[in-house]
């Protein structure tokens, strides 16, 4: 079980550092494509540049993971873990209340 979820994590984290690598050159390709003024021709050929990149490198493509189990729904963005695990260390007594009121003030 835990082998699974620590491949969840690796493949989370491969695709966003594919994200990071590409973001600059999809970006680049999008917005030729949005421009009206640019002939078909070469907008055409920026949307075939665009199918080749990665699918893995969309933003699209990321999910928020725990990263104590991999769970992916119920995750608090701020804290990175499930609402589960979040409780648990929080009944613990190891997140500080201090903590989670300002980010709740945000």
């Amino acid at each position: 079980m835990e082998v699974r979820r620590e491949n969840r994590n690796i493949h989370d984290n491969q695709r966003r550092q594919l994200a990071k690598q590409f973001e600059l050159k999809r970006n680049l390709f999008k917005a030729f494509l949005r421009d009206p003024e640019i002939p078909p021709e070469l907008r055409e050929q920026q949307q075939y540049k665009l199918a080749k990149l990665p699918r893995n490198s969309s933003f699209t493509r990321l999910r928020n993971r725990c990263i104590f189990t991999g769970r992916s729904r119920g995750v608090y963005q701020v804290f990175r873990m499930s609402r589960i695990v979040f409780r648990e260390l929080a009944s613990k007594g190891f997140i500080r209340m201090e903590r989670v009121i300002l980010m709740r003030k945000q």
